[in-house]
């Protein structure tokens, strides 16, 4: 029978060693971020069939290379799970290798398939496509990345980005067929495809922030 959840002893290494780094991230990149994925990780063990334990160490380390540069997060997270001996205590050479390979492969912009249904399963729980998430934290990384924009700068950006990475053209791909996301996905470009609509999302979103 298959374990539904992580072991307790993993699940206090990983709250009191690993997760606190999240707190010197960014707002698209946080807490409460990475407990979000840690989530949809461990429900999507149920579908998949994969260990529990792998799949929540994996969410729990997916973006601790946000300590360095963006733009090689995934290949910096994935040295930083493979050098960390503690995990030996836990998994075998192969399974920190697979689970190194699927931090890796998690980034939405990849090029290539994941390497393995881990790398499918954090891909996954990365993409919280719902709206209200995806517009919030696309305001937030302008105002945290690019404070010198003005609202109209902000909204250029954010527009940009919109069409880049969610709409019918975007680089965004999904890996798991039938999961929620696939919904979400369709949803979100609807309101893309929208640039009126677009911008009465943002509007929100960006006053909220503003304020604080």
């Amino acid at each position: 029978m298959l374990q539904n959840t992580p072991s307790l002893d993993l699940v206090e290494f990983i709250e009191t060693q690993i997760l606190p780094q999240y707190a010197n991230f960014d707002k698209a990149h946080s807490l409460e971020h990475v407990t979000r994925v840690i989530r949809r990780s461990l429900e999507l063990v149920r579908s998949t069939g994969v260990d529990v334990n792998m799949a929540y160490t994996i969410a729990a380390y997916h973006d601790v290379g946000m300590s360095g540069p963006r733009a090689v997060h995934h290949i910096t997270g994935g040295k930083i799970l493979a050098s960390d001996a503690r995990l030996k205590r836990w998994f075998s050479a192969e399974q920190i290798k697979v689970m190194k390979e699927a931090i890796e492969d998690h980034r939405a912009s990849a090029s290539h398939a994941p390497r393995t249904i881990y790398g499918k399963v954090i891909a996954e729980a990365d993409r919280d496509l719902s709206s209200e998430v995806v517009f919030r934290r696309a305001v937030q990384y302008g105002l945290d990345k690019y404070p010198e924009l003005d609202e109209e700068g902000q909204w250029k950006r954010f527009r940009e980005h919109m069409e880049s990475k969610y709409s019918e053209r975007g680089y965004i791909k999904l890996w798991i067929q039938n999961s929620p996301n696939e919904q979400r996905l369709r949803e979100l470009r609807t309101i893309i495809a929208n640039d009126t609509l677009l911008r009465q999302h943002f509007n929100k979103f960006y006053a909220e922030e503003v304020r604080g």
